[in-house]
Order: C-alpha cells, then structure tokens, then sequence
C-alpha cells in the first residue's frame, strides 16, 4: 500500500502473481465428487482442502464458480473429497480435463449419501452440506463426515503448478481405515439384484450399517425387506490392497420378489446370466461366480481374504439360534 501524505492508496493485485504466491503451499489432491439433479456422477480435481471441526466433523472445499460442475456441487445435498495417492497423476489429469467420460476410468461406489466414493483413493470423505458460504469467485461448500476411509499410501502432493513428490509419513503401527462398504447379495426368484454403477457398469447393493438388518434403505427412500434368518456373512475382501475393503452378506427377500418395485438404478438379472464382464472389478465377480457355483450344490461358505488367496471355510446345515445352539 502507498502513502501520500495522510492519504493511503491501494496498490492493486496482480492475480498471476498472487496464484503463484498462494501456490508454494504444499498441498494434496483431491476429486471432488456429487451427483447432478438427474442422478449422473460429476467430478473435479481440487486442492482447496481443508478439515474445520471434530465435533461436528466438518472439512471443506472450494469450487470455481467457472467451473462446468459448479452447477451440480450448489444444488446437491452430498458431495464426496477423494484425496489422491501418488500413483495417481492421470486420475487427477483426467478430472482437471472437461473429459464427458471421466468416470470411466476409475472405480466408484456408493457409501452412506450416494456421492461417487473413488474406491482406489488414498482417503475418502462422504459429507451432507452443512453450508454454503459465496466468496468471490468460489463458492465454499462446508460439509459434515457421514462416512470416511483411508489407507496406507503415500499422498499425491502439489506446489507451484506441479505435482510433487511426497515421502511416505505412515508412522509405525498405523493401521488402514475399519470402514467398509457393506454389499448385499440379493437373491429372489433365481435372481441376483445387482445396482447400477453410474458409468455403465454393475455391482452389488450397498447399506450404511455393518451390522447386517432386516431391511435394505434405499436411495429414493424406500427400503427392500429381508428375511432376518436367511440372512449371512458371505464374503470379506480388499479391492486391488486398498481401502475401503468390502462385507458382503447374502439375503433373501421377505416377500420372495414378488410385487418389485425398484428405483432405476436396481436391477434383477438370472443368475445364469450375470453380465460378468460389466462388473467392474475381479474381486466381485470372483465372488459371484462361487455364490452361482455353491448354490446349485445349496451348500455356502463363507470367505475371508488374506495374502495366500484367502480362506473360504464351508457351513453345514440349517441356522439355527443362539439359544439353541448353546442348549444342544
């Protein structure tokens, strides 16, 4: 700022300057994901980020104004912040690039609110909107934690326009992330529902809860009924040794599939005729492909992942109760 006398005058702002200053702070990567009005995923690479508050969780992102998903990121309930690992340059390439397909290349999930979950992520935020603050040309989107992830990767980072290399700070003894996203294998009428992925593939269902219940919410607010006997832990695994891993149970309609009544991303299919090679990852199709060869021998079991290739121990006989089982 000059002074003239008693008189202060403004020095104006060089805005290129003014990026570059801001850009020597070191920061990580992230996609910043949502979902339209008309349910279609919308991503972009970020790295405004930064956490707020423990109790309540709170973080928060920033969003060009100028940005062609800035539409989509002011009027959606939920966003996503997937912070990148450094063996992902070409993601981050991808979501800074106005690419139509940019969710073909990555795997994504649903979690709690329905916002793309990159599952290959370094760490993941699922968060409702806790504000919206206008500032300039962004807008600040404060988000509460719903659900989060995170593994033991070294971090994608970035300084004065380049990305950078960061040394792996994993202290001894962390250990990777307990959330998991929860799969339901859902069978009626010799049928296996399956969810649409949002980028033309399939998967399985999600639920919120680890604990497996006796219905499954849906996003549109309706939930499907379970029958709360017939329903197991089928399978636990990691995608591609990253987290989060998968809990998937397998569970049988209340009503026997009678009367559906389904959102459009919720699809039955025969299990002989599962599209395979629309799953998007080798671990689930690995695992429906032993549900289809157990079933026709009806004799399941349960597997669990580990370095060897896992172990998959078999269950003999009809569920019975606790009660019962500790009286015989």
């Amino acid at each position: 700022m000059l002074t003239t006398g008693t008189a202060k005058i403004p020095t104006a702002i060089d805005p290129i300057a003014l990026r570059r200053a801001f850009g020597t702070f070191v920061t990580g990567v992230t996609i910043i994901t949502t979902r339209d009005t008309d349910g279609n995923p919308r991503g972009m690479t970020a790295n405004s980020f930064t956490s707020v508050s423990l109790d309540p969780p709170l973080l928060l992102v920033c969003v060009a104004k100028s940005a062609s998903s800035f539409a989509a990121f002011t009027t959606a309930d939920s966003f996503a912040v997937n912070l990148l690992h450094e063996g992902q340059v070409d993601i981050s390439a991808t979501f800074a690039s106005k690419s139509p397909d940019k969710f073909q290349s990555v795997n994504h999930d649903r979690v709690h609110t329905g916002a793309p979950i990159l599952t290959d992520s370094l760490t993941w935020f699922d968060c409702t909107i806790y504000n919206r603050v206008d500032a300039g040309d962004h807008v600040i989107l404060i988000g509460q934690v719903q659900a989060f992830g995170t593994s033991p990767s070294a971090p994608l980072g970035f300084c004065r326009g380049r990305y950078a290399s960061v040394k792996d700070p994993l202290p001894s003894g962390w250990l990777a992330s307990h959330n998991m996203i929860i799969g339901y294998l859902i069978e009626a009428s010799g049928e296996i529902l399956l969810r649409a992925d949002g980028s033309g593939g399939w998967a399985l269902p999600t639920a919120k809860r680890r604990k497996a219940g006796s219905e499954l919410p849906l996003n549109d607010g309706k939930s499907l009924k379970l029958l709360s006997d017939n329903t197991f832990l089928y399978s636990i695994f990691d995608v591609a040794d990253c987290d989060p891993g998968y809990l998937i149970y397998r569970a049988r309609l209340a009503d026997g599939g009678q009367g559906r009544d389904l959102p459009e991303d919720l699809r039955f299919f025969a299990i002989d005729k599962l599209p395979y090679d629309l799953i998007p990852t080798r671990e689930l199709r690995a695992m429906l492909r032993r549900y289809v060869r157990e079933r026709k021998q009806e004799r399941f079991g349960i597997y669990m992942d580990s370095g060897d290739g896992g172990r998959l121990a078999m269950i003999e006989g009809e569920a019975r109760s606790w009660h019962q089982a500790i009286q015989d």
